[in-house]
């Protein structure tokens, strides 16, 4: 092992290691003894994702996928994942620390046979990366590990600043002292011990433009909390930094983010995972993480989904999709009539097509006003929503988005002054429990 390798680097290697090697000596052992040669594992596809209700996360069904050596269909994909799996083992041994670029490229080749009416044929291992990306994926899965405990890295993107004082590998290192900066949330967050938390909860910043402001105007000092960016869709170190935070303190966790389904999105995937990485949702997700902005409420009030609920068959129709919703609560606007002229955006096409994929067409049907876009997403009909989307005050939230056909970004807050968003706007909204879960 080099010098340089930390501690917690050489036995995560170890560990690795041993386990590739238990894992795919049973190969070897069924080879020897003339066996049919298979790989069994959890199904990654959308029919077999499920949305666990008790647990509030997305996670794998029971279905399970064969494949085989001897099987046509499935040979090559076989071999690809024996082929990526003795790459990474070499890695391990190797003392390296490679990106799925890396892997992409040590694995691409070809391969060159005799067909059997004698013609030479060429074959890639792989064409693109998404191919050998999904390969990866399925040795997660089949190894039950996450890729960055096999020391695969990947772009550091979100950050974090606050109270923390953590040890990557042999260093000790203050995340209050940072400067101006803040700290790179590294690709093997399970690697980081934290030495030190004083924090009385998380805020999850989308933009990274506003996780600045508000870490240079002192926020997280005054209000001891854990200041993290995701820098748009987050990325799987900073879900596992989060949830980590979450699971071992048992600290809050608020998430703000644009009003918009993109940004709705972006909290979700915080929360109950994504479906790409479903398996990985029991490391990966925060289920008890809350979304407290920016709202469509706290743009438009609640007095304006009194109106809607009014026109003719949208308080039936919602209420078959989810009970209760007419006995949602009243809330005043943070904005100003003027203030909201002046910040809303007007939505496009591609944000209610994206609406519509978050709680469904009939939420969609019953509250969209625009003729125009009605027409244009006739094809979604079929679109019933994600059940997470499905409670009271997320349709709610939907209904006066198709109504207005606007959005707002977290910078309109701060357009009414940054003291307005890190003295008001988000203390009001933790200590009333103005947020939606």
């Amino acid at each position: 092992m080099s010098l340089a390798s930390s501690e917690v680097d050489i036995k995560t290697r170890s560990r690795a290691l041993e386990l590739i090697r238990s894992h795919f000596k049973k190969l070897v052992e069924e080879s020897e003894k003339g066996h049919k040669l298979q790989l069994v594992f959890p199904k990654r596809t959308l029919s077999n994702t499920i949305y666990d209700q008790k647990a509030k996360m997305l996670l794998l069904g029971p279905d399970v996928q064969y494949r085989s050596f001897t099987d046509i269909n499935e040979a090559k994909k076989f071999m690809q994942t024996l082929l990526m799996a003795s790459i990474i083992y070499n890695t391990l041994r190797n003392n390296e620390y490679p990106t799925i670029r890396d892997l992409f490229y040590r694995g691409k080749h070809s391969i060159s046979y005799t067909s059997v009416d004698g013609k030479t044929i060429s074959e890639n291992s792989w064409d693109e990366q998404r191919e050998s990306d999904s390969v990866i994926r399925d040795l997660e899965v089949l190894l039950n590990i996450l890729r960055e405990d096999l020391l695969i890295l990947s772009k550091e993107k979100g950050k974090v600043v606050g109270n923390l004082v953590i040890r990557s590998g042999n260093d000790v290192i203050d995340l209050s002292k940072m400067g101006h900066g803040a700290y790179a949330i590294e690709p093997t967050p399970d690697l980081i011990e934290f030495i030190d938390v004083d924090a009385e909860y998380v805020l999850v910043v989308e933009k990274d433009a506003v996780f600045q402001q508000l870490h240079r105007y002192g926020f997280w000092r005054k209000n001891k909390v854990v200041l993290v960016t995701s820098a748009g869709q987050p990325d799987r170190a900073t879900r596992r930094f989060v949830r980590r935070l979450s699971e071992e303190y048992k600290l809050p966790v608020y998430v703000l983010c644009d009003s918009d389904p993109y940004g709705f999105y972006i909290y979700s995937v915080f929360k109950v995972g994504s479906i790409t990485l479903s398996y990985e949702s029991e490391r990966l997700s925060t289920p008890t993480a809350k979304f407290i902005g920016v709202t469509l409420t706290d743009i438009f009030g609640t007095e304006i989904f009194k109106d809607v609920l009014k026109k003719h068959g949208v308080k039936e129709a919602l209420e078959e999709v989810t009970k209760g919703i007419s006995k949602l609560g009243s809330k005043q606007p943070y904005l100003t009539p003027e203030e909201r002229k002046n910040f809303v955006i007007k939505a496009k096409l591609r944000d209610v097509e994206r609406a519509v994929e978050l709680v469904g067409y009939r939420v969609a049907e019953a509250c969209l006003e625009s003729p125009e876009y009605k027409s244009k997403i006739k094809r979604k009909e079929g679109a019933s929503g994600y059940p997470w989307f499905l409670t009271p005050e997320w349709v709610r939230e939907l209904c006066i988005f198709f109504y207005t056909t606007s959005k707002l970004e977290i910078e309109a807050i701060t357009g009414k002054g940054l003291k307005f968003l890190a003295d008001e706007y988000i203390p009001r909204k933790i200590k009333s429990g103005d947020w939606i879960e």
